[in-house]
């Protein structure tokens, strides 16, 4: 059994395109949600999708972060978070901004990845927790994880026989949280 997490959820499949792959796959899986089905939590703690979504932004921003500490540091040694110190925040987000956010940086970081070299993904770092990994460890990593949320995403679709939200309004508006929010605050 690996130490790595979600090596098993990985399994066999290139990590390089699977994280190519997520940012299409989120949109699918949002494609004519309502906002209903978007804002419930399937359980008491648990994230909605928008969360889901806000989390993968932030962990982006983490990867961003870790992989160029260990392409450009000798053997870096890789800060641990705590994803649950980070979620109160989720509420200032719309699903358009987390959406956004994860998108942009997911491209710039599969370009990042896709010129590395062999030598390269070889580079060791440390984890704390885990103890020497590798740079390509973190893509494996980082596409386990997306393999691990998309899962929930597709769990926490329900059929609903409200009206659908097409995808490209995902992007497009989503009638910013924030403004949605202050609008219901002067109502």
């Amino acid at each position: 059994m690996s130490n790595v997490p979600y090596a098993d959820t990985l399994g066999t499949q290139d990590p390089q395109k699977v994280i190519a792959a997520t940012p299409q796959r989120l949109i699918e899986l949002l494609d004519g949600l309502t906002d209903a089905q978007i804002e419930s939590h399937p359980a008491p703690g648990k994230w909605n999708l928008r969360e889901i979504i806000a989390h993968l932004a932030d962990c982006e921003i983490a990867w961003s972060w870790r992989l160029r500490q260990a392409y450009g540091e000798p053997h870096a040694v890789i800060q641990p978070f705590d994803q649950d110190t980070w979620t109160p925040v989720y509420s200032a987000y719309s699903l358009a901004e987390a959406i956004a956010c994860f998108k942009a940086l997911r491209k710039w970081n599969v370009a990042f990845i896709g010129a590395l070299t062999p030598a390269d993904r070889r580079k060791p770092i440390t984890h704390p927790e885990r103890g020497e990994e590798t740079l390509w460890t973190l893509v494996e990593i980082m596409a386990g994880h997306d393999l691990h949320h998309l899962a929930a995403l597709e769990k926490g679709k329900r059929p609903s026989t409200s009206v659908r939200r097409p995808v490209r309004n995902l992007t497009q508006g989503y009638r910013e949280g924030r403004t949605r929010r202050a609008e219901k605050l002067l109502a």
